[in-house]
């Protein structure tokens, strides 16, 4: 597995996670609100399998020596 998930990105995956699996844990927005695990997973990892698939990458990119 290859990081193609960078900064911005990552803290907004983890935000929205973290919300989305709150608001289910609290009933406030039901069963669907548990699909906030995919973005808290993607965006601890690191790698998110539909970037890969589309060619995506928003990590900034490494120099090379």
């Amino acid at each position: 597995m290859k990081t193609n998930v960078g900064g911005i990105d990552k803290i907004l995956r983890i935000a929205v996670g973290i919300a989305l699996i709150t608001l289910a844990a609290l009933g406030v927005v039901g069963v669907w609100g548990w699909i906030g695990v995919v973005p808290l997973l993607t965006g601890l990892t690191g790698f998110c399998p539909a970037y890969g698939l589309l060619g995506a990458n928003t990590c900034p990119l490494k120099k090379q020596a």
